[in-house]
């Protein structure tokens, strides 16, 4: 490969390439059902005033905001019930769209890993090749220094000189 962007691997680890965060999804699902989340403030704001009501000594008060407490938690309920009904396509949907994204994420992946490992087994054939060249040109070298053939240039020239000797 010529160019010098770093090659895909399958343990990038990018979770976030498709999915929303938790963020977004905090805004969609307060904007898919906002009466829970009024009534869970509610409730919190009856509790609150109870315990307000209690330190003061106010018995009367502190009755109302535990009737207001449980009118609040049952408005909860019931948005829940009613959003859950109401919502269920939306969901369904929802989930087919997530297990699509799912699906193209792992094709993604698998493919690019098949490309990386293309890639390195076409750096496997390429240092092949190179090594394949450098050892024919160290053996045509060692053959023009040892005079060609057999058994080297310094065992030949002994012997050569050793045949003169006799």
């Amino acid at each position: 490969m010529s160019s010098n962007s770093p090659l895909p691997s399958s343990f990038d680890g990018d979770t976030d390439f498709y999915e929303e965060n938790r963020m977004q999804k905090l805004w969609r699902r307060l904007k898919e059902e906002p009466l829970i989340p009024i009534g869970c403030a509610l409730t919190c704001y009856a509790l609150l005033n109870a315990t307000r009501s209690i330190r003061a000594g106010d018995h009367a008060r502190t009755n109302r905001m535990f009737r207001a407490r449980i009118y609040a938690q049952g408005f909860t309920l019931v948005a829940m019930v009613a959003g859950s009904m109401y919502y269920q396509t939306d969901r369904t949907k929802r989930k087919e769209f997530n297990d699509l994204v799912a699906a193209r994420k792992a094709r993604e992946k698998n493919e690019a890993w098949i490309r990386e490992l293309e890639a390195r087994d076409q750096e496997d054939r390429d240092w092949r090749v190179r090594m394949g060249v450098r050892r024919e040109e160290e053996e045509k070298g060692r053959g023009a220094v040892g005079g060609g053939g057999g058994g080297g240039g310094v065992g030949k020239a002994v012997k050569e000189l050793v045949g003169k000797g006799e």
